[in-house]
């Protein structure tokens, strides 16, 4: 299976959102030219200010699929180009929420690997300023995913995106992100070697499951 990426972003210029917000934001991604280096925390020039919830090695890579950002900007009435939602690929012919949590992705001579998904937050609603926004696209449930760098490289607009591998076990990134499967839950909380954060978002989803 193969796609391509259509876009590379990096941080344009922090946010500033003022006294309400802990930190300014690195949402603002716009595309960049070239190849770009790649490294275990994420692509070079690219930063987030939010570390506590962004970021990190289990979220180095975060991917969106160009026909939701169409979909979006058909329901928005305005342009969704690469970068807006935060991402730093805008990619096209591979699913992305719907990938399998552990596929690997070869991108450039960069190995990525599925991790968990994108939750939108106020610092998301903020920047796309439409009402309840974080209820639409949660109902919506093409998130995206985020991805964590096994084999640092360079990757560019333009690259092939070939996946390389799909585990057997079959959960994906939506169903990690909706978290209303007990069993499968169950067997990313069984999987050896998978993200710290997938089986943290996954024991998550289970206990929450098992209330009253």
């Amino acid at each position: 299976m193969t796609g391509t990426v259509l876009a590379v972003c990096v941080v344009h210029a922090d946010v500033p959102f003022g006294r309400r917000a802990v930190v300014d934001s690195g949402i603002d991604k716009r595309p960049v030219d070239g190849p770009v280096d790649v490294h275990e925390l994420g692509i070079g020039g690219d930063h987030c200010r939010d570390t506590k919830f962004h970021g990190g090695l289990d979220q180095a890579v975060y991917v969106y699929d160009e026909d939701e950002a169409r979909y979006w900007a058909d329901e928005l009435g305005v342009p969704v180009p690469p970068g807006r939602f935060g991402e730093n690929l805008r990619t096209s012919g591979v699913p992305v929420t719907d990938a399998v949590i552990g596929s690997r992705w070869r991108v450039g001579t960069v190995t990525l690997e599925a991790t968990i998904a994108r939750k939108p937050c106020g610092t998301f609603a903020r920047w796309i300023g439409e009402p309840g926004w974080v209820r639409r696209f949660t109902a919506r449930g093409d998130v995206g995913a985020y991805f964590r760098v096994l084999e640092p490289g360079v990757f560019a607009t333009g690259d092939a995106v070939t996946v390389e591998s799909i585990p057997e076990h079959g959960v994906t990134v939506r169903m990690l992100f909706e978290g209303k499967d007990a069993a499968a839950m169950q067997t990313l909380l069984d999987e050896p070697g998978l993200a710290p954060k997938v089986h943290r978002d996954a024991a998550a989803a289970l206990k929450s499951s098992r209330k009253p």
